[in-house]
């Protein structure tokens, strides 16, 4: 039995019409229960919401199947970035599938979710041979994986695992990911009238910005990159500004490279503060620990089998995006990011088409029943 396009579009486009920003995942949450529910699986929702105050918590769902087969465990988020209130999917006759233009579409990661079902959907019907399918339907993904990192993978089955996350065409998948640092550095220096005594004050606008001069801002090297990307501090135009508060990121391929680099950033801001008698704490965050999966384990040689299974020709890269493979990683739970038609992501561009969206099912499938 074969993926239904027909079927496996109007879901899409029914998932789209769901609003479903991070943290308030739950209609989204609620309709995917009911989907698997319906598939006579095993379904559960985790207390993330309650954790991380969002309205909704982490969705696993369990498809019993032979036992003499690995389990797998398939994972795709809820969330979608802003602006994504209130949108609708467009189906063009060239069967590109967009928003009105004034909202994301949410194929990132609405794709990924759409495909996981139609795939279980399939397989319920036909009766095809597979193990047993874990299903992990994450919240507040797109705030570094907030809900994945408060589940509890204690009673996971699976071993190995395939995240549908990842941009570009159906048959790439991501085997390496960066280590996700941010900053926040504060700067304190002292307030003064800068009309009539601004000898007075400590500039902490003048010291931050001196630091970040010092930095090399993008690629530091071919697997790392700093960002500074948010600058507050002021209260008014005649005041000697006392305090500014710094946000960037670092991202390295590298977790020792990463917490390297950021440790390094902040001593920049101290010394910068320092010299003209300000002061400056930083505040290091790892938001997503690197991971880099064998090219020669068994979850990659799957991915590879099932490719061809489906005339595809798998292309294995790094990303310097996260995911919640990241998380799976850190659980130790084997994984590969998946290229699950998505494109333009993170804007009002984003589209993905039917014939990608087919592609991808028919891919999901093939991984769920590889070894059979």
């Amino acid at each position: 039995m074969k993926i239904n396009p027909v079927r496996l579009v109007d879901e899409f486009m029914r998932l789209v019409e769901m609003d479903s920003q991070t943290y308030h995942e739950r209609p989204l949450a609620d309709y995917v229960m009911e989907r698997m529910r319906a598939l006579k699986m095993f379904v559960l929702e985790d207390d993330a919401g309650e954790k991380i105050g969002g309205n909704s918590g982490n969705i696993y769902g369990l498809m019993r199947g032979d036992d003499s087969l690995p389990p797998l465990m398939f994972c795709a988020h809820l969330d979608t970035v802003e602006p994504s209130r209130g949108k609708r999917a467009t189906l063009a006759p060239n069967g590109r599938i967009a928003s009105a233009g004034d909202t994301v579409l949410g194929a990132d990661d609405l794709t990924g979710v759409a495909v996981i079902l139609e795939a279980l959907t399939v397989l319920s019907e036909s009766g095809l041979r597979h193990g047993p399918i874990e299903v992990l339907f994450t919240v507040a993904e797109e705030v570094y994986c907030k809900g994945s990192r408060v589940f509890d993978f204690s009673k996971v089955l699976s071993e190995q695992a395939y995240v549908l996350d990842l941009a570009g065409p159906v048959g790439t998948a991501a085997y390496a990911a960066p280590s996700i640092v941010t900053l926040t550095i504060t700067v304190r220096g002292r307030a003064a009238h800068a009309g009539f005594e601004p000898q007075k004050g400590v500039h902490a606008i003048a010291a931050a910005a001196d630091a970040i001069s010092r930095l090399k801002l993008g690629f530091v090297d071919d697997e790392t990159t700093v960002n500074i990307g948010l600058i507050e501090g002021g209260k008014a135009t005649n005041i000697v500004p006392d305090v500014c508060v710094v946000r960037g990121e670092v991202r390295s391929l590298r977790h020792d490279k990463a917490m390297k680099r950021a440790q390094y950033i902040a001593g920049e801001f101290e010394r910068a503060a320092k010299a003209i008698g300000a002061e400056a704490e930083a505040d290091i965050t790892i938001a997503a620990t690197a991971y880099e999966t064998p090219l020669d384990h068994p979850v990659v040689s799957r991915f590879e089998r099932a490719c061809r299974q489906v005339r595809l020709t798998p292309s294995l890269i790094k990303t310097f995006g996260g995911s919640d493979n990241n998380e799976l990683a850190l659980n130790n739970i084997t994984g590969l990011v998946v290229a699950c038609a998505m494109f333009r992501c993170h804007s009002t561009k984003e589209y993905t088409t039917v014939e990608e969206l087919t592609r991808a099912a028919e891919l999901t499938l093939a991984l769920m029943t590889a070894d059979a």
